[in-house]
């Protein structure tokens, strides 16, 4: 049997009230699923769940960083085409 360790986290009680009634609700205590949430993160090596960023311009870096977007090489011309396309003269 593996030995056991004790976990001691601070939080607002009010959160945690809200925590333990919800995972009552689920028919699982707060600390099961504590467990359950450190054996999730393990088995994917990741955290459990999509996290995600709210700045527009965060998300951007992100999908540029992922290779979901991907920047021109030729930037400068680029920028000038959609310029002549929209009528505006470039500087």
């Amino acid at each position: 049997m593996a030995k056991e360790a004790t976990l001691q986290v601070r939080m607002d009680s009010e959160l945690k009230e809200q925590a333990e009634l919800l995972y009552k609700q689920l028919g699982t205590s707060f600390a099961e699923a504590v467990r359950i949430f450190a054996r999730q993160s393990v088995e994917e090596k990741a955290m459990p769940f999509t996290m995600r960023l709210t700045s527009p311009e965060s998300r951007r870096a992100l999908g540029i960083a992922n290779g979901q977007y991907t920047i021109p090489d030729d930037i400068d011309g680029s920028n000038e085409e959609i310029s002549e396309m929209f009528g505006v003269k470039s500087l």
